[in-house]
């Protein structure tokens, strides 16, 4: 007879694991129901569940070892006539593969208490909700068990059955080939109960469906995407099972004024022409709450003298405030240089003045573009 170590493809120091994975691969590998028809197939799967049932019990990989097939004869593998129970060992060593399919010792118990499903609302809020925190109601559509029956769907007074078709197991077997399947049973949907008269309220399921109103605290800074868990606010459990749970997903309204970044306002505010080449302070919207903001809405902004479109002045700590700290964002203004449209003729005539009297100097950036403009003109006439 060949080694049984041999057999499954192991070394003979290795550990259950290395020797439940080798089985695990060989055992696929050879199993009748991949390998129709096939005798060497059928045999050698025969011989690696042999293998494998005397390898994976100590006693008898002990007495193997020391004595070889003699000290194993009897006691359990295919040799004198004893067949070793499969099923158990495909119980063993693929039931966290396959969950139920194979009967057995690893079987879970049926039509006990099941925990509700939980639930998911999506909620919009406001910008400035997320700024300050909120307090909003919510109508969750939620399962709850029936307070008539208190939850066993049959009528006050009466209780339910045990299911005569899986005497209250819940499951049912059913031969498949080589294997033999369990599945909920038919009959009482897995319960392993029946109700013979129902609940007038519930009409047996022991369960309504109703809507809740829920208060729902939305903490100060919280961003878009965020996810708010409450604990036991989803469905009703099964058979005095728990509740599930709710978890809210917060999405926030774009803004008219603000765009956020991380704990950062961002907020594009026009400048009059006169006051971004003189210098002086523009009036900047901002958000209310606490003391950053010193109950106004509004805040003053200084404009550096000479300021362009696109320059960014930071106000420190008039941001978002942060979930995980007393630390807040800054409000960034982005500058936006206006030019004044609809001048009288007063206005045009002292605007031609102001142009004639500025330089080069007074123009940086129009000097530097127009020297590099006559760079490409010249490259493309051939002047150059």
């Amino acid at each position: 007879m060949r080694d049984y170590y041999e057999i499954l493809g192991v070394e003979r120091g290795c550990d259950d694991s290395a020797l439940k994975s080798a089985f695990r691969k060989q055992a696929m590998q050879h199993h009748p129901d991949r390998n129709a028809g096939c005798e060497e197939a059928a045999g050698r799967f025969k011989e690696i569940n042999e293998a494998y049932s005397v390898l994976s019990d100590p006693q008898k990989r002990a007495a193997y070892d020391r004595f070889g097939h003699a000290g194993v004869n009897g006691q359990g593998g295919f040799g004198n006539g004893q067949f070793h129970d499969v099923g158990d060992i495909f119980n063993e060593v693929f039931g966290d593969v396959f969950g139920d399919m194979f009967g057995g010792r690893g079987q879970r118990q049926r039509g006990g208490p099941a925990r509700g499903n939980d639930l998911r609302y999506d909620l919009e809020i406001s910008l400035e909700q997320a700024y300050a925190g909120a307090e909003v109601e919510i109508a969750v559509p939620v399962t709850m068990t029936c307070e008539p029956c208190e939850g066993s769907g049959a009528k006050p007074g009466t209780s339910p059955t045990q299911c005569t078709t899986c005497h209250g197991a819940g499951r049912v077997r059913a031969s498949q080939g080589f294997f033999s399947i369990e599945r909920a049973c038919p009959r009482c949907g897995g319960s392993g109960r029946m109700v013979m008269d129902p609940c007038v309220e519930c009409r047996g399921a022991g369960q309504i469906r109703k809507t809740r109103t829920l208060a729902v605290r939305i903490p100060a800074g919280v961003d878009d995407g965020a996810r708010i868990r409450l604990a036991g606010e989803g469905d009703a459990g099964q058979r005095g099972g728990p509740r599930g749970d709710l978890y809210i997903f917060i999405s926030v309204k774009p803004h008219e004024l603000f765009e956020r970044d991380g704990l950062d306002l961002l907020c594009t505010v026009p400048v009059p022409m006169c006051v971004a080449a003189l210098g002086g302070e523009i009036e900047a919207p901002c958000l209310m709450g606490g003391a950053t903001c010193d109950g106004q809405c509004k805040i003053e902004v200084k404009v550096p003298e000479g300021a362009q479109t696109g320059r960014t002045v930071r106000v420190k700590g008039r941001g978002m405030p942060s979930l995980r700290g007393p630390q807040r964002g800054d409000l960034v203004v982005e500058l936006f240089v206006e030019t004044p449209t609809r001048l009288t003729a007063r206005q045009k005539e002292l605007m031609r003045e102001l142009s004639e009297l500025c330089s080069e100097q007074q123009h940086p950036k129009a000097a530097g573009f127009t020297g590099k403009a006559r760079k490409f003109w010249d490259s493309v006439t051939g002047q150059a």
